[in-house]
């Protein structure tokens, strides 16, 4: 048996890319492994967040892993700022990293450029993602392309601390889905889809209503050609739709593009509209009963008292290590 960890941000509702990327892919592997869901709440904070919003994202983010097929019975389900250990290895990482290695981190190139000033946060939050991985002693992180850089730098501080200390961290790999771990803007299918796009129609939330899904996919962008066809690299809209309508069904990309032969993309994006539909339509209503209910919290309660019980004691064996504290007599 194999540990996951795997960590999702509530700044915002979860689009279907974060769902066919990542979380359609944890729910197999809850069955045979011991799973870590983390509701990583205090990387939200690097950049401003409206309180309110973010307790509800909280909330709503935990609801939305088990709508899609989470089970608390098999895997820890939990909010990472209720397990102060997270935190507190993260310091210890921070002390770990040097600042060269944090400053060529792309995100913190990507949002902190053309801004006068960042937060502190933003520029020291990945030893903090290194704190998440390694307290649960995680084997497989799965990951998208874009976070790849992050996990190698785990495994650098990772072995730093083993040579320098002695032998405490595992040192994760990655998982990067083979299908679905990259879906495309619908208004830029040359860029991810992401959920804080400031373009409301170039993703789909996961909480989207029928009527918005059809007229998001409506308005994707495709090509002039008219031909239902996979290149991504000259019809990468269409590609993009495929992709999605792929992953949706189980129908594979070859039989949807002999299925809609000699037809035009309206014919075509209604196909993929009913489909996402088609799989959302069971998980929001699980969500809003979840969202009701006593259930969510006793759920999150459980979940933080179980990673509270493994994080402290990876924590305490790092203090030891490192000579933090007093001697135990």
């Amino acid at each position: 048996m194999k540990t996951i960890f795997s960590g999702i941000q509530p700044s915002g509702t979860i689009s279907i890319g974060n769902y066919l990327g990542a979380l359609r892919h944890f729910v197999p592997m809850q069955e045979e492994n011991q799973c870590f869901f983390c509701i990583v709440d205090q990387h939200a904070i690097t950049v401003p967040q409206n309180q309110t919003e973010l307790r509800k994202n909280i909330r709503s983010l935990a609801a939305l892993y088990i709508a899609c097929g989470i089970d608390p019975e098999k895997s820890t389900l939990f909010i990472q700022s209720e397990v102060p250990a997270h935190s507190q290895l993260a310091w210890i990482m921070q002390c770990t990293a040097y600042v060269g290695e944090l400053e060529r981190m792309t995100q913190y190139k990507d949002k902190s450029a053309g801004k006068e000033a960042v937060s502190a946060g933003l520029l020291t939050y990945p030893p903090l993602m290194v704190a998440d991985i390694l307290l649960y002693n995680t084997d497989i992180v799965p990951v998208g392309e874009d976070q790849k850089q992050h996990l190698e730098l785990t495994r650098d501080l990772a072995d730093r601390f083993n040579k320098r200390y002695r032998e405490i961290f595992t040192i994760p790999e990655p998982r990067i889905p083979q299908q679905g771990a990259r879906i495309m803007s619908l208004q830029d299918p040359l860029k991810k889809m992401s959920k804080s796009d400031a373009n409301q129609k170039a993703f789909i939330s996961m909480l989207d209503d029928a009527k918005a899904i059809e007229k998001k996919v409506k308005s994707a962008v495709t090509d002039s050609e008219g031909t239902v066809r996979y290149d991504v690299e000259n019809k990468p809209g269409v590609a993009n739709l495929l992709t999605i309508y792929s992953l949706f069904t189980g129908r594979s990309i070859q039989e949807l593009e002999q299925a809609y032969e000699g037809k035009g993309y309206g014919e075509f994006k209604a196909g993929v509209a009913e489909a996402i539909i088609a799989t959302l339509g069971p998980i929001q209503e699980k969500y809003n009963a979840l969202m009701e209910s006593e259930e969510l919290d006793q759920i999150l309660d459980n979940g933080a008292e179980q990673a509270n019980r493994v994080a402290r004691k990876t924590l305490q064996k790092v203090e030891r290590a490192v000579g933090l504290g007093r001697k135990k007599r």
